[in-house]
């Protein structure tokens, strides 16, 4: 661009600096907040930085470049003086107010004005020279909101005006202004400034001495021996300039040449605007400009100035970051936490469904040893709503195989466990949303304390396993799961149930009230209604814990079986969910593990009985019974027609079960065939 005769000179323009701060700024931001600054709002020094201007090329070639925005940043090193390679510092100061109120109604024409007259200051005193970075003195005015971890902030770029406006005469690009052995001469002694080490930092303002083989740089003292009639060949001043547009330089600039005209009264100038490609060394997108400036500074007084950022709105005004997912550490577990699931679903399975599985509201009967393995393992799977049941106490036994207890919630008698274990899962990741309901579940052949107490017990105990997706039944006795069983089976809910042995378990789910589909051992497929936990049976649940010795009212078993049965419970369930069927899935049977299988997670089976001993799974398929006590279609009729009535008769009396499934009848039969039996062997004389 030149100017004729005829026309005016046009005024110089330049591109103002936008800011960009990085996450890590924000956070250590809190962290001196917190731990340093606390109601201390004290003007701390900061240093920012910027990088030479970039020319973006697309892949596709068709595709013109772009040119990236000149970005004054600051990040977590801004608070100790550090900037990363290849870039230029500018010195800030930070003002932290300690409220939204005090950030609304501080002076900032005097925080903008007193920054603006530093500059000024080191540019009369001659620190500028030696020390050129302070032409960019910046200033950043924040508040943060720590609870919320919203931060509004406004960035101040203070450019002193000159007398009279600047006026650029020319403007050329480099490969114009230079010939290529004056272009490759400037790289050597750029680079020879920085001590041969490409990534150290480079000054931002420079001397350049134009030689017919090349270019010498140096410092701006240079031009105190004649401004820019100074010996040695055609001279040109060069800055870092943040700017990749073709025409106008960046912000930086206006500062130095108020320095130029205030310390050696200089009225014209060639520029060279530098801009270097990051680690390239291609410095072809500079341009070098002939630029007037008219005018004296009459006083001493500092100049006026501009240069508060606008938001992203366009106008004079404050931005805000809200940083609350990336910075609360509740939101950060959140997302941590479910990491490991997330990068499954990248290659390993992208089918999972971790929606839906993250939705499922389990509901955990039984807060003892296998109740806390569970829920740390539904937790693991990115299950977010767990709710116990128990109605012991934390004993000192416990916290050593009990991973949600600790020493201290034994003490004065123990702490109610399940409202403990949901406390402390809490603790484990602060997003689950845990519940502890301390309640006993009305057991057949136990004594009911009144109709209305169990009666009660009863009605909290279906609203829970009604408000939830499925239930796990992880008590320590047969008779606490069946009244669970029942209720499961009638609202439909997913059922797992999880019992131990010494060194044996069993982790299964309990069937649909539909058939399924199964391929027999001749390949033929049947359907079958898969039974519960109860469909073994051939006598009611009773008491199984009076009249018993210590051990074997406990549920003395190996420290490790627990955690097995425990993981495998909660990965049977994560297998159902990614099911197409869910619940009515079909059971599978064992297969070799070099065996592919039809869903991502691999089988789904109905039982799994783990023996400790040979460290070995059986997968065992347990067929409905028509007169099991818990879930066969007579005992469901008659709940859904009497309703609390038939479940405290049942509660009341095992035999009433056994009488109303027919079990009673069968046994009478079974006795009755038995002594046929043995009166046909004596007449036989056997």
């Amino acid at each position: 661009m030149t100017a004729t005769p005829d026309t005016p000179q046009p005024i110089l323009q330049f591109e103002p600096f936008i800011s960009a701060v990085e996450p890590t700024f924000w956070h250590t931001l809190t962290r001196n907040k917190i731990d340093l600054y606390r109601l201390d709002d004290a003007p701390r020094e900061l240093m920012g930085y910027y990088s030479t201007g970039q020319i973006v090329s697309a892949r596709d070639s068709t595709v013109q470049p772009s040119v990236a925005p000149a970005k004054l940043c600051v990040s977590s090193g801004s608070f100790d003086g550090s900037c990363p390679p290849f870039t230029f510092p500018a010195p800030g100061t930070l003002i932290n107010t300690n409220t939204i109120e005090e950030f609304k109604k501080i002076d900032k024409m005097k925080i903008f004005r007193d920054t603006a007259e530093q500059i000024w200051s080191d540019i009369v005193s001659g620190r500028a020279v030696t020390d050129p970075s302070l032409l960019c003195r910046f200033l950043v005015l924040t508040f943060a909101d720590l609870k919320q971890y919203r931060f509004h902030y406004w960035f101040g770029f203070p450019a002193l005006l000159p007398p009279e406006p600047t006026l650029v005469k020319r403007t050329t690009p480099i490969a114009e202004a230079l010939s290529p052995s004056q272009i490759a001469s400037l790289r050597v002694e750029y680079d020879a400034l920085k001590g041969g080490d490409k990534a150290a930092v480079a000054p931002a303002f420079f001397v350049l001495h134009k030689r017919d083989n090349g270019v010498k740089i140096g410092n701006l003292s240079e031009l105190d021996a004649g401004g820019d009639k100074a010996p040695g060949g055609e001279i040109m001043v060069g800055f870092a300039d943040p700017s990749g547009l073709s025409s106008h330089p960046g912000w930086p600039l206006r500062n130095f040449l108020i320095l130029l005209k205030k310390r050696w009264n200089i009225h014209t100038i060639r520029v060279l605007c530098y801009r270097e490609s990051l680690g390239k060394g291609d410095t072809s997108a500079s341009i070098v400009l002939d630029i007037e400036i008219p005018g004296e500074f009459k006083v001493d007084e500092c100049p006026k100035s501009v240069g508060w950022e606008k938001n992203a709105a366009g106008k004079l005004g404050s931005r805000l970051a809200d940083l609350a997912p990336l910075m609360d550490p509740k939101r950060l577990a959140d997302t941590a936490v479910d990491l490991n699931l997330k990068l499954m679903r990248w290659r390993i399975m992208p089918s999972l469904h971790l929606e839906k599985i993250a939705a499922t509201k389990c509901l955990l009967l039984g807060s003892g040893t296998l109740g806390c393995y569970v829920a740390r393992s539904l937790m693991a799977w990115g299950i977010r709503h767990i709710s116990f049941v128990d109605n012991g106490r934390v004993s000192f036994s416990n916290p050593v195989r009990q991973p949600l207890f600790t020493f201290e919630d034994s003490l004065d008698g123990g702490r109610p466990k399940a409202v403990v274990a949901a406390e402390n899962l809490r603790k484990v990741f602060p997003g689950v949303k845990a519940t502890g309901y301390n309640m006993s579940i009305p057991m057949p052949g136990h004594h009911l304390e009144s109709a209305d107490k169990t009666k009660a017990d009863i009605e909290t105990l279906r609203g829970l396993i009604d408000s939830h997706d499925a239930v796990f039944l992880l008590m320590d006795s047969r008779e606490s799961r069946w009244l669970p069983t029942l209720l499961g089976a009638s609202l439909g809910k997913i059922v797992i149930n999880s019992a131990l042995g010494f060194d044996s378990f069993l982790v299964m789910r309990h069937g649909m009230r539909v058939q399924v589909p199964m391929t027999t051992a001749n390949s033929k497929t049947t359907n079958i209604r898969l039974g519960c936990y109860f469909c073994n049976d051939v006598v009611a649940p009773a008491d199984s814990l009076s009249d018993r010795t210590l051990d074997q009212q406990c549920t003395v078993t190996r420290p490790g079986l627990s955690a097995i049965a425990s993981a495998s419970a909660v990965e049977l369930l994560i297998s159902i969910l990614n099911h197409p069927d869910g619940p009515a899935a079909p059971p599978d049977t064992t297969l070799l593990p070099s065996e592919p299988t039809s869903q991502p997670l691999g089988l789904v089976p109905h039982q799994i009985r783990g023996f400790l001993t040979h460290f070995a799974n059986l997968l065992v398929v347990g067929h409905a019974y028509d007169k099991c006590t818990a879930c066969s279609d007579m005992v469901l009729s008659l709940y859904q027609k009497e309703g609390d009535d038939f479940l405290l008769r049942a509660l009341a009396s095992p035999a009433y079960l056994e009488e109303v499934t027919g079990l009673k009848q069968m046994h009478k039969e079974t006795e009755e065939a038995a002594v046929e039996w043995d009166i046909d062997v004596d007449a036989e004389g056997w």
